[in-house]
């Protein structure tokens, strides 16, 4: 129970590490945090509608992953 613990720690580390990494590289669409770091600047250099589509779903898949590694660590804790 101990090894499957640790590895939902380290599967938890890497997906949250990932989460902001596509997270931060998604399109800004103005009026955020993204102006503040040049994303109203270059509106028309971002990905193309392929790619966002793209980033979007990885993006849906690692949030699911790091979201059943969290439910995962909690049972594990309440089963003792």
């Amino acid at each position: 129970m101990e090894i499957l613990k640790i590895a939902l720690f380290i599967l938890l580390a890497i997906t949250s590490l990932l989460l902001m990494m596509f997270i931060l590289m998604h399109k800004g669409r103005g009026g955020g945090l993204s102006d503040m770091f040049g994303g109203g600047i270059s509106t028309g250099a971002g990905s193309s509608g392929v790619a966002e589509r793209n980033l979007n779903i990885i993006t849906t898949i690692v949030g699911v992953v790091w979201l059943g590694c969290a439910i995962g660590i909690a049972v594990l804790e309440r089963l003792g």
